[in-house]
């Protein structure tokens, strides 16, 4: 299999390493995280203007019509400078879902605005006790003459407070375990009965627990048929865990850099650390563990879409096990070899250490993925 990059794909990628570069330096990225918001609008159209909330959405419709490819090499980027803005959550998850699932009137209302940035939608989907599994689903939704009723809970909903839509899913039809019945719904943020508990995460990310109490919307609003959104959630979700993957492999490659530089500088007994051939070989075993996470990356990347279910989503379990199981090693690595000095807010291993322990977790841990695989991604 071929793993060479375009030439265009290449220039995307070098143009996206220097806009990071350039406009996301460690003393903006702080003063983004104090903010009240937690991320920066002002980057977010920024990354409209380069065309990067675009990438999923058909050209039709004013995007790119971009493959998992070019996620791949911006989700590299986004890694290595720890952007906070929430592209995982919206320009692919939750542009993906609209893409997938939407009527005609709804992508041309809700596509053009997700890619210049105007619209912000996140998935509403994960609840508590699910552990990862995405077919179980106790939010119901009720239908009325003239549209339905949400009842339920929602967990950790990465961004919901800077969310214009959210993309909630409620069960219209069977049991609480059952893939038949699962519905989509866009609803407002503000919608009367629905409240948010905002948060910070382990990786000083933002993210709400969603209570929704006879929440009302029109049948307008149901994305795609009625009972039969896991199909496309289930794609939409491997699309995230092959993007988390290549973030993955971005913060994975900062976290060495920084441990070999700082090594490099470190002295104890006249001498840096970095000639002490025990360190020497803890730093080679970082660094097969960044090969290995970036190979199944490209995996990930190259199967995220695949039509088959299963060959797909044993893929991309395959690569988000190796990858969490990097971001243990590697995260708690650079920790050691930085000492006592790691764990401080002013050196960005820290930041890097808590992104990979977030993203280990996220989307299904190691644990899950292994099982999943093992059962053959069913």
């Amino acid at each position: 299999m071929d793993f060479n990059f375009s030439k265009e794909q290449e220039q995307l990628g070098e143009t996206i390493q220097r806009f990071v570069a350039r406009e996301y330096s460690t003393e903006r990225r702080k003063a983004i995280l104090k903010s009240r918001e937690g991320f920066s609008r002002e980057v977010w159209a920024q990354l409209a203007e380069l065309g990067l909330l675009a990438l999923l959405i058909p050209e039709e419709h004013g995007g790119m019509g971009a493959s998992a490819l070019e996620v791949l090499l911006t989700m590299n980027a986004i890694g290595k400078a720890l952007l906070l803005e929430p592209y995982l959550p919206s320009a692919i998850l939750g542009t993906s879902l609209v893409r997938d699932l939407g009527s005609g009137e709804q992508k041309k209302a809700m596509l053009p605005a997700l890619a210049a940035g105007e619209l912000i939608v996140v998935p509403a989907h994960g609840e508590a006790g699910a552990r990862y599994e995405l077919e179980r689903v106790a939010t119901r939704a009720t239908a009325t003459a003239d549209g339905f009723v949400l009842e339920g809970k929602k967990a950790v909903v990465l961004h919901a407070t800077a969310a214009n839509m959210l993309l909630v899913s409620a069960r219209t039809a069977g049991a609480v375990n059952d893939r038949a019945g699962i519905s989509l719904f866009v609803v407002p943020r503000d919608a009367a009965g629905l409240s948010l508990q905002e948060y910070p995460t382990l990786d000083s990310q933002r993210a709400a627990d969603v209570t929704l109490h006879e929440v009302r919307v029109p049948r307008q609003n149901l994305l795609g048929p009625e009972g039969g959104a896991f199909e496309a959630l289930s794609a939409a979700f491997d699309l995230g865990i092959a993007a988390l993957c290549a973030e993955a492999v971005g913060a994975l490659s900062a976290s060495l850099d920084a441990t070999v530089e700082y090594t490099r500088t470190r002295k104890q007994f006249g001498q840096p650390i970095g000639k002490f051939q025990v360190l020497q070989h803890r730093m080679a075993d970082m660094l097969m563990h960044v090969e290995q996470a970036r190979s199944m990356s490209y995996l990930a990347a190259m199967r995220c879409t695949d039509g088959d279910a299963a060959v797909r989503g044993r893929a991309v379990s395959a690569a988000k096990a190796l990858v969490g199981q990097a971001c243990r090693f590697v995260g708690q690595q650079s920790i050691q070899l930085h000492g006592g000095m790691g764990m401080t807010d002013e050196l960005l291993i820290s930041h890097h250490f808590r992104r990979l322990a977030a993203i280990e977790l996220s989307l299904g841990d190691t644990e899950h993925h292994l099982e999943k695989f093992a059962r053959g991604a069913q």
